[in-house]
């Protein structure tokens, strides 16, 4: 959920729409650099592509298809689109990235006139590449790892460059695959920080059977998970709006550990 969530008055929301960012949140997506890479494309990506000053996107790529890191796949038809042909500037393609699990999930999202896929490859708005286990890009290795949620399969990617190594992980990762040599000892963990179990909205605890707890660890948990890794540094991603917390009560959660951030719209990292 975006913060502040529309028409919610709480603390938080209440808060955000005052003191406007780091405290205002938009939706799930990242952007690597090196390889003018974007991750996700969230309903307000276009706001987020313009308030980082991104001049060029050249390479898309998904994590999974739940509606909040999909539901600004249109971006591509704003960014390529020449209006006198209703086609792509052919510099400005975007080359679609995929697992071929993902390919064949995103064909089911559609318009009135079809799969949306279809119609953005047909103008040229992006070329679709697919790939099994992994793939490479300018010199970035990319693996991906498959976590089975049973409805879905959601991927964890590994970057690679030069010795560097980031696991992204922003949501739905459990089970983690933490015994693959591949998320072992990275430079940067990016994941989801798990459920808070206290403190809360409306006081609301979650029980044992509760759906959540099948696709997410505990925040102590995903803690834990990063030691067993051996992350050096872990990146909070993904802080829903419904664990009660402001920009400030994760500043003070962060500052009682050594090697953890909680990110906010518009964070930058190096690595």
């Amino acid at each position: 959920m975006v913060i502040p969530k529309p028409c919610c008055n709480c603390r938080i929301c209440t808060e955000a729409r005052k003191k406007g960012g780091p405290y205002w949140r938009t939706g799930p997506s990242a952007f690597l650099h090196d390889i003018n890479l974007l991750i996700d494309t969230p309903a307000e990506i276009a706001v987020q592509l313009n308030r980082c000053g991104i001049q060029q996107v050249q390479n898309l790529i998904f994590t999974h298809t739940d509606p909040d890191h999909i539901e600004g796949f249109r971006v591509v038809e704003q960014i390529t689109l020449d209006f006198r042909s209703w086609e792509a500037y052919p510099e400005k393609q975007i080359q679609l990235i995929l697992p071929e699990y993902l390919y064949e999930r995103l064909k089911k999202i559609c318009s009135a006139y079809g799969p949306l896929i279809d119609f953005y490859e047909s103008q040229g708005f992006v070329t679709s590449t697919t790939f099994t286990d992994h793939t490479a890009i300018d010199g970035v290795k990319i693996n991906a790892l498959g976590v089975d949620r049973g409805s879905q399969i959601v991927f964890i990617y590994v970057f690679e460059k030069e010795g560097r190594r980031i696991v992204y992980a922003p949501c739905d990762i459990k089970p983690f695959p933490e015994k693959r040599s591949e998320v072992r000892n990275p430079d940067l963990l990016v994941i989801q920080p798990g459920i808070f179990e206290t403190g809360l909205k409306h006081n609301f605890f979650y029980p044992p059977e509760h759906i959540s707890r099948k696709t997410l660890y505990t925040f102590e948990q995903t803690l834990a998970l990063s030691r067993r890794i051996n992350a050096r540094q872990v990146l909070f991603v993904h802080l829903e709006e419904y664990w009660n917390r402001s920009y400030d009560d994760y500043l003070a959660i962060a500052e009682k550990y050594e090697n953890i951030i909680f990110a906010y719209d518009g964070f930058h990292i190096s690595v």
